[in-house]
């Protein structure tokens, strides 16, 4: 039976109500489920947990919803979550990339960043006047732990929520974890510690009066009683404006234009078409197209690229801050359109 265990805030409905802001292949599904069952299994808690995705495509919009509620109340609410008391956003590029990722905040919200920004700086960026904002530098730590960005969001998000204890959340990794990946329990583990050690916080005073952020659903709203006629699609799909960087895993390839022999084997591969040619002389002299860079806003990180390069002309380097920009080559076409 469910413990009486106190939730530090909960909606009309009786329920503390917790979302992450992702993108796949980043863990958001898996760390929303072991927060769930942490809930239900170590502290006593009634619990829901259930995503929203598109495609399984690397890159694409992840949601995970987690639902709380105490004593003997009943979750029967499986909507979406838009008000959050509790989000968890695992790269800073979503926001940068989709405002509506800060929609639906309360005024004493509590927000929990994947960046490398200070806490005070992050606040100031996103416009957070009110709350309690936590900056945490997942990347880095599952980078060095060998584990993977939701571990450490996963220990950050915890210590937002101060009645899930960190042990109860530990052994919920070891029952989802331990036996599908026991080599990389330990990884795992640090992670999650010192995703819970590391977030920095700074408070925002919450002003008297002040009204809840507003939640704006996608439009159109499409469904089958206002889906065009036909199967048209009205809007179609265009990366042409997509961030990619929130994909990657704190490695990207580097282009050393000395080495480069401009076989194209590097593009056969990339599934986004980062690279960017323009035309030139071979060495030889002759007409022909030439590899300037690589375009970061595309690149997910997957270093398909440097396995195929068969001279080394392309190398896996750790991402540092701001590193990507400063090296970015765009495409003409982007170049055109900067003009406009």
């Amino acid at each position: 039976m469910p413990q009486d265990v106190a939730l530090p805030a909960t909606n009309r409905e009786g329920f503390f109500e917790i979302r992450l802001e992702s993108i796949g292949g980043l863990g958001a599904n898996v760390a929303g489920k072991i927060l769930a069952e942490a809930g239900v299994l170590h502290v006593g808690l009634n619990a829901s947990h259930f995503a929203s995705y598109g495609s399984e495509k690397k890159g694409t919009p992840v949601k995970s919803f987690i639902r709380f509620a105490g004593g003997d109340r009943v979750i029967r609410n499986a909507t979406p979550v838009e008000r959050p008391h509790v989000l968890g956003v695992f790269h800073e590029a979503l926001i940068r990339s989709n405002p509506g990722v800060l929609g639906g905040l309360y005024p004493d919200s509590v927000v929990v960043v994947n960046t490398r920004r200070e806490p005070a700086d992050l606040a100031e960026w996103m416009g957070l006047s009110s709350g309690r904002i936590g900056a945490v530098a997942a990347l880095d730590i599952a980078v060095a732990a060998g584990s993977r960005v939701n571990m450490a969001m996963l220990g950050a998000v915890t210590r937002a929520c101060s009645f899930l204890p960190p042990e109860a959340v530990v052994e919920a990794i070891r029952d989802s974890l331990g036996a599908r990946y026991p080599r990389l329990l330990e990884a795992n583990l640090q992670a999650f510690w010192r995703g819970y050690h590391e977030v920095r916080w700074v408070e925002r005073r919450t002003e008297a009066g002040r009204e809840d952020a507003p939640f704006t659903r996608p439009e159109p709203l499409w469904g089958y009683i206002t889906a065009c006629a036909g199967g048209a699609i009205l809007q179609p799909g265009n990366t042409a404006s997509k961030d990619m960087s929130a994909s990657r895993q704190g490695f990207l390839p580097q282009f050393l234009r000395d080495k480069c022999i401009d076989c194209a084997q590097c593009d056969l591969v990339c599934p986004d078409f980062c690279f960017v040619w323009e035309m030139g002389r071979d060495k030889r002299g002759r007409p022909a197209m030439t590899l300037a860079g690589i375009d970061y806003q595309y690149c997910k990180g997957c270093l398909k690229c440097v396995e195929a390069c068969p001279v080394d002309a392309l190398v896996k380097i750790p991402e540092t801050d701001g590193w990507a920009e400063g090296h970015r080559v765009k495409h003409d076409w982007q170049l055109q359109a900067s003009h406009f």
